[in-house]
């Protein structure tokens, strides 16, 4: 199964399992934690034999296989396993029942150790296990030294997840998934390869793309190594230093992926992979969101300055590596039934210092890759394809996401710079909702000293950001106050519903939801998973969408919940709180189409990175969309008061722009 030549790893795996297999058939420790022992000790077995078939056997066989290394956490199995930290703290208490949630969270990571050869991962982890046994093997046993156990293996083993982090993204060759792209084909074996959680989104968008003609296939493929590639040559980026990428995409893609490898080889351009990005159907959602805070069991200041100290270290090492690092490829796919995370209140929280220290964490490691691989010398692309999930319509919805996908660059170009001209007229834009949306907001422009060669407003084409259809700025911030309210909108997994967010100075000074019964949980549910624990965010972006034909098809399908960010934020104005679109890039000079440069690309916050770093970034850039049937008005306002109308009623109205309103069907 390894295919590792390290004996002293394959005596220590041995050892650990040999271990583990006697746990599981006799359990030397009290109750209520003998069965919660003898429970993990299986899945780790059970893990280690369905992985050493190798995904051999016939498909019914391994789609079997592939169940049971889930069964425990899918459904109404969760609401009685030990992952589940309720059903946990219900058997063993508060705090060895957290903790042996936590634990046994973090055993289900071994499944892909397993499957991508990672001996070392999955011996530590198995160790970690044993180790913790030992200690409630003893009489009594004090529940801050298993804790402490826990904690220093993740401070120890840092250096060892973080590194792999690191060479993941850097270095290219004969990894697992390169092999199972380029082995992919109508036989759908191939998928279970990864060990992750296959369903119907994964087999069914394989055998689709199966179908699909190659030179469709070929087609597709181009479209996002064209627009990645263009994504260099428009802000004037130099590609040609470049040889490798990072491609992130979702399993079941693999047909169109292996279509775009000549087509990448072309450019001189080799992908890496990291098992973190590549993604799939969760077998459970709450499963993921009731443990995404486990790192409270070890996160302070220790094992921050050490990540911090590993990821320079291992940067500075692979140096080389990283200066031929171009940037991310991102195939991401919609159309998942929307998650409602339910608040489980025996999971882990980070508590304010861990929440400081979340965030420190953030910066700093990114900081760090920004040194190495700089903002300024990279790009990336990101395109979306829906998931069999979306409907009966998958395969029409398929299609006329290709379509979105592929628009005229030229003619939006041309459309776009007609609002840009307008928009470069104003000292601010006023944007209203309409009928029951609260949007009432001014957002402030920054002042062109000479309007025939700046502009506020970047003319965005289908090449980083596919599909076609928006015009961006990042706003001052100061005078750009107000409420920004939209009634369902889904950002990174999670819906919000009648969100409201109020700005005071471009900074958010206030904000609820409605997911929640409680005033307190919405707060908390935004704070958490919108604000990363921060008590402020600023409006790193206003943009206009222009995409009407990807709003019109959202409406035929009844598919607006279900669209994914990338594209809902063509479809009206968005706002992202966080970072600007230019975060430490902002000293390249970028240009429009028609020569303009875009002067826009700093704010109060960013301009401090020359005086105080850790203020001016945030590590997060968030989008939220108002549709166009939410929209009232979006008009320019000239510094004599003067208004220019853009949008009124939720159709554009400048002239030039009337082509737009041909897709909208809003009464």
């Amino acid at each position: 199964m390894w295919k590792n030549n390290d004996e002293a790893l394959k005596e220590r795996f041995m050892l650990a399992m040999e271990r583990i297999y006697e746990i599981r058939e006799a359990v030397d420790v009290k109750q209520p934690y003998s069965d919660y022992f003898q429970t993990v000790a299986a899945f780790i077995c059970k893990v280690k034999e369905i992985a050493e078939k190798d995904a051999a056997g016939t498909l019914e066989e391994l789609e079997e296989d592939n169940r049971r290394l889930y069964e425990d956490i899918v459904g109404d199995r969760y609401e009685t396993s030990y992952a589940n930290p309720s059903y946990s703290t219900a058997l063993m208490g508060n705090e060895f029942g957290k903790l042996f949630s936590m634990l046994y969270a973090q055993m289900y990571q071994m499944i892909v150790f397993a499957y991508a050869k990672r001996l070392e991962n999955f011996i530590v982890y198995a160790e970690l296990f044993i180790e913790v046994y030992n200690l409630m093997e003893q009489e009594e046993t004090e529940f801050l030294s298993v804790k402490d156990t826990v904690y220093w293996f993740f401070s120890d083993y840092s250096d060892l997840f973080a590194r792999q982090q690191i060479e993941d993204l850097l270095i290219t060759g004969n990894t697992v998934y390169e092999q199972i792209i380029e082995q992919s084909d109508e036989d759908l074996r191939y998928l279970y390869k990864y060990g992750m959680n296959i369903t119907e989104n994964e087999r069914k968008m394989a055998e689709f793309l199966n179908k699909m003609d190659k030179e469709t296939l070929k087609q597709t493929a181009a479209t996002f190594v064209n627009g990645y590639c263009r994504g260099f040559e428009v802000t004037k980026r130099d590609l040609s230093k470049k040889d490798r990428f990072e491609l992130r995409y979702a399993i079941g893609l693999e047909p169109l992926i292996k279509a775009s490898l000549p087509l990448w080889e072309e450019k001189g351009l080799k992908p890496t992979y990291r098992h973190i990005t590549i993604t799939t159907t969760p077998a459970n959602r709450q499963f993921e969101y009731d443990h995404r805070y486990d790192q409270a069991v070890y996160l302070d200041r220790q094992y921050k300055e050490r990540r911090s100290q590993v990821f320079r270290v291992t940067y500075e090492e692979r140096k080389e590596e990283a200066r031929r690092y171009a940037g991310p490829v991102v195939l991401e796919t919609f159309g998942e039934i929307p998650f409602e995370p339910k608040n489980n209140a025996d999971s882990y929280r980070l508590n304010e210092k861990q929440q400081t220290l979340s965030i420190e964490l953030a910066s700093e490691t990114r900081s760090i890759m920004n040194e190495y691989i700089p903002e300024d010398e990279t790009s990336f692309t990101i395109i979306a394809f829906p998931v069999p999930e979306i409907g009966d319509q998958f395969e029409e919805i398929f299609k006329e996401t290709m379509k979105v996908n592929t628009l005229d660059n030229e003619k939006y170009i041309k459309i776009q710079q007609i609002i840009i001209d307008a928009l470069d007229q104003g000292k601010f834009v006023r944007v209203k909702g309409r009928n029951e949306n609260k949007t009432d907001l001014v957002i402030q422009l920054h002042p062109l000293t000479d309007p025939e060669k700046q502009t506020n407003f970047e003319n965005c084409t289908a090449d980083v950001n596919i599909p076609v259809g928006e015009v961006f700025t990042s706003p001052i911030l100061k005078g750009t106050n107000g409420i920004l309210h939209i009634s369902r909108v889904f950002m990174r997994g999670l819906e919000y519903k009648e969100l409201e967010l109020t700005f005071k100075d471009g900074m958010i000074s206030s904000y609820t939801c409605k997911n929640f019964d409680s005033e307190e949980e919405n707060r908390a549910y935004i704070k958490e998973n919108l604000m990363y624990h921060r008590e402020t965010l600023p409006m790193g972006e206003f943009a206009i969408g222009t995409n009407t034909t990807a709003y019109a098809m959202a409406q035929k399908y009844n598919i607006f919940r279900r669209l994914p960010i990338l594209i809902a934020e063509k479809t009206g104005p968005h706002f992202a709180v966080g970072d600007t679109c230019y975060s430490h890039s902002e000293d390249l000079a970028v240009f429009n189409p028609d020569g303009k440069e875009i002067i826009a690309r700093d704010n109060e916050c960013s301009v401090l990175r020359k005086t105080d770093p850790h203020k001016a970034y945030f590590a997060c850039h968030t989008d939220a969309t108002i549709p166009y049937d939410e929209l009232g008005a979006i008009d320019v306002v000239r510094a004599d008061g003067t208004e220019i109308p853009i949008i009124r009623n939720s159709r554009f109205v400048l002239p030039g722009t009337e082509e737009l309103n041909k897709a909208l069907q809003i009464e």
